[in-house]
């Protein structure tokens, strides 16, 4: 029993010994990998800053573009609603003459 209460610390120290170094060894291994990442992240920002304005002209078209077609839209619908119009009151002025 004396000689348990005498080795069993030993390997306990032990144990903590190689933890310790497990958890040095994986924080390095994680500040190598989140370095990485960071790189990663950096050169994709990068390429992003570079195709923005191709972005934002697509945007700026596609805004010009709904515009023009929304004013050709609403100038169509003016027209047929006017043709209607007068289709209306021929067939009222018809009707009221007979």
């Amino acid at each position: 029993m004396e000689t348990l209460m005498q080795v069993l610390p030993i390997i306990i120290y032990f144990l903590l010994i190689i933890m310790i170094i497990v958890g040095i060894i994986l924080g390095i291994k994680l500040i190598i990998t989140i370095e990485n990442v960071n790189n990663l992240v950096n050169d994709v920002k990068k390429k992003f800053d570079k195709v923005s304005p191709v972005f934002d002209v697509v945007g700026i078209v596609s805004d010009k573009m709904t515009s023009v077609f929304s004013t050709f839209a609403s100038s169509v619908e003016g027209v047929v609603s006017k043709l209607f119009a007068k289709r209306n009151r021929r067939e009222m002025e018809s009707e009221e003459d007979e």
